[in-house]
């Protein structure tokens, strides 16, 4: 009997403030584009910017 593991690839998106460079990996969101104003950092008062969209494989 052969058993295959399903696969799924979750995206994520890496958000990262211009001024105190704090990195947040996110779930990805409809209309994420790379180099795009996402939103007011956390930390401090700057604001981020998307770096980065990926996605990792996940065996369920």
């Amino acid at each position: 009997m052969i058993f295959s593991k399903e696969k799924t690839i979750v995206e994520y998106t890496v958000e990262k403030c211009q001024k105190c460079n704090l990195e947040k990996k996110r779930k990805y969101r409809e209309g994420d584009f790379l180099f795009t104003e996402s939103s007011k950092c956390d930390s401090c008062d700057g604001i981020t910017v998307i770096e980065k969209i990926f996605g990792e494989t996940m065996e369920k």
